[in-house]
């Protein structure tokens, strides 16, 4: 199942954050207004943490780029 959230860039990081803690993700991808993929970030079952630390500075960091995103959110069935 996919869903799409359109963002803002100041609140794409706490979004991401968000749809991680719902659980039953399996793949988020970050898109600009044009359908460009920035980001594909696969979440596996246990990622937590520090191991997770860098993916989310990335995100931090592209939130600053761009002023629109598009998160496509793939859940696991």
């Amino acid at each position: 199942m996919k869903e799409e959230y359109k963002v803002k860039g100041e609140d794409l990081l706490s979004k991401v954050k968000q749809i991680i803690n719902e659980g039953n993700v399996s793949r988020i991808i970050i898109k600009d207004t044009k359908g460009d993929v920035f980001l594909e970030i696969p979440v596996t079952i246990g990622i937590i943490g520090a191991v997770f630390a860098p993916v989310l500075a990335a995100v931090g960091a592209l939130a600053a780029l761009v002023a629109n995103f598009t998160i496509e959110v793939v859940r696991r069935d």
